[in-house]
């Protein structure tokens, strides 16, 4: 594959997350909005390393767990292109 197959995956995960994250908003403060409540929580993601943040100990828990199962991910694919190169 070339660069231009890449550079447009790239384009199209950053269009799909976006349009993740607005449908996500937009359904969190519909439905929770009225009941007054709201919550969340988010994840920086520098190279392997997780910096977590939240509202409450529920949002920060599922993101952990989520953060966690990625720099898994990220590190088995470091190790595995670093032995098949």
């Amino acid at each position: 594959m070339d660069a231009t197959t890449f550079y447009i995956i790239g384009i199209v995960l950053i269009v799909v997350g976006v349009l993740i994250v607005v449908a996500v908003i937009l359904g969190a403060s519909a439905k929770d909005a009225k009941k007054g409540k709201v919550s969340g929580a988010g994840v920086i993601m520098i190279g392997p390393i997780p910096i977590i943040f939240g509202t409450d100990k529920d949002s920060v828990k599922t993101v952990l767990a989520l953060a966690l199962s990625l720099s898994v991910v990220l590190l088995i694919i470091f190790v595995l292109y670093w032995l098949l190169r």
